[in-house]
């Protein structure tokens, strides 16, 4: 077997190995949208989320410098967030309002002022 032979098959593995692991996210992005959600002390970047009633979404939660947690009471999700982990969960908006989310894991002083607000319409 060449060289020109075993590279072209290590970047064939490469790719597919590569597509595999995309797989998932894909699907997750074709029937549902994914809303990536960064907690750094002490605040949530976006603070606002805006969804329509019936949707499902796919939250991408990234703690930037310590565990935090992340409790959307309303909608019985909730999950720590690691830093340098992302950790997904899934949230259907299936009733209309304003509805807080929050951190409920000590983070520091400012813990208490940590929340943001999901808008359903």
């Amino acid at each position: 077997m060449t060289n020109q032979h075993k590279r072209r098959l290590m970047i064939g593995a490469a790719g597919a190995a590569g597509l595999g692991l995309l797989g998932p996210l894909v699907r997750a992005q074709s029937s549902e949208r994914v809303i990536r959600l960064i907690a750094k002390k002490f605040v949530y970047t976006p603070a606002i989320i805006e969804l329509t009633k019936g949707e499902t979404v796919v939250l991408e939660l990234m703690a930037m410098d310590v565990t935090m947690g992340f409790n959307a009471p309303d909608f019985h999700v909730r999950t720590d967030m690691v830093p340098d982990k992302v950790t997904t969960v899934r949230l259907t908006a299936d009733k209309p309002g304003k509805f807080e989310f929050f951190c409920d894991v000590l983070c520091g002083d400012g813990h208490e002022d940590m929340a943001g607000t999901i808008i359903v319409s």
